[in-house]
């Protein structure tokens, strides 16, 4: 099963993902970041921040970045 990584872009810099996870493919790393961003915009907006800015870059093992999900993909905007 393929390694997949997980780095968080920020306006500061990077948060770099060094143990990554084992999904099936990129389709499977890409729900995973999803509920990630998610998870990280939920605890910010209680601490009273929005974070809608990051995104994350999906890494494979050799560090190739396959795929970056911009935060504000991850929530469908309503009313």
């Amino acid at each position: 099963m393929p390694r997949y990584f997980f780095t968080i872009i920020t306006a500061n810099g990077a948060i770099v993902d060094d143990e990554g996870s084992d999904l099936r493919d990129l389709d499977h790393a890409r729900l995973e970041a999803i509920k990630d961003a998610r998870a990280l915009m939920s605890t910010a907006m209680l601490d009273g921040r929005t974070i809608f800015g990051r995104s994350i870059a999906i890494s494979d093992e050799t560090g190739a970045v396959l795929m970056v999900l911009p935060f504000s993909e991850a929530v469908n905007p309503s009313d």
